[in-house]
């Protein structure tokens, strides 16, 4: 568990650097209600508002759909996460939800923007409006709104419980998907699941001024410390979107071309994708694939 120095120490060296690898931080939900989670703390302090993370099939690896290439873009500032709850009377809780129009039309905007850059069709927004008319029915709206100015890029919305359901009967007629920040979290992790786990998918969070690459899910692999049989593939993954977003694109397609030839061509897979590899096995694959392609100092 992270002190609250470390975690304003780590805020500090990112408005440094302006970038960072992050691994997650375990937030234990026995902990009193006025602590914070150091992982929404650092978001929010840093404005990190977009959460991005791509879902997409890789040869080699066993699944029960194929042609997934989904990305998702989740809110990353308030919500459900906003840590604003309190004890009415003895026995009565309330949680408070957070949606703002700002916040909302700035992710809209986003998903939008990155789906015009990428080359992406069509934008879908999840919600639940239908329950929560004032709360989501407003991200809706701003949703709606930001797609009148992308008329080249289709857009339509879904509930979350039938999202939930079509991407595990047919996850291929998603896109792009932009959502606030719970169903964020759920739709990710379902995602993930599909392309073959946590391990696999790299997460990146982007902000005005920051930019931070941590795994997809966020999950910290407690359950497995010190065993040597984490997959190491989505940190990994997740340096070289760091790479690339400091315009280093030689070294990041290098390590990536690394990363997909052990899993697709030299099929050293860890136990989470049904294989015998250690982490450090896997490791050592990837960098005898980074090596046997050359100078590991490029002109860039």
């Amino acid at each position: 568990m992270a002190s609250e120095d470390d975690i304003n120490d780590a805020i500090m060296a990112i408005r440094r650097n302006g970038v960072a690898l992050k691994g997650n931080i375990e937030t234990n939900h026995n902990l009193p209600p006025s602590y914070k989670s150091r992982n929404s703390l650092l978001r929010t302090t840093l404005d990190l508002y977009a959460n991005v993370m791509h879902c997409q099939s890789l040869p080699g690896v066993r699944t029960r759909h194929k042609n997934i290439d989904i990305m998702i873009i989740r809110e990353n500032t308030e919500g459900e996460y906003s840590s604003l709850e309190h004890e009415n009377v003895p026995g009565v809780v309330e949680c408070l939800k957070i949606i703002t129009k700002t916040k909302s039309l700035r992710i809209a905007d986003y998903a939008f923007r990155a789906a015009r850059a990428t080359g992406r069709r069509r934008v879908t927004a999840v919600h639940k409006a239908n329950i929560m008319k004032l709360a989501d029915g407003l991200f809706l709206e701003c949703c709606k709104e930001v797609a009148s100015g992308y008329p080249e890029i289709s857009f339509d919305s879904m509930i979350v419980d039938n999202t939930t359901m079509q991407l595990v009967s047919r996850p291929q007629q998603f896109d792009v998907m932009v959502m606030p920040n719970l169903y964020g979290n759920v739709v990710s992790n379902v995602c993930a699941g599909l392309v073959g786990g946590p391990g696999l998918v790299p997460g990146a969070n982007y902000g005005e001024d920051y930019a931070v690459f941590e795994t997809g899910t966020r999950n910290t692999g407690k359950s497995i410390a010190n065993r040597n049989t984490a997959n190491p593939t989505a940190m990994l993954l997740a340096s070289c979107l760091l790479l690339d977003h400091l315009k280093l694109h030689a070294y990041a397609s290098m390590i990536r071309r690394a990363i997909l030839s052990t899993i697709t061509e030299t099929r050293l897979h860890t136990a989470d994708l049904g294989g015998q590899g250690s982490t450090s096995e896997v490791v050592q694959s990837i960098m005898n694939a980074v090596q046997s392609t050359g100078p590991q100092t490029l002109s860039i």
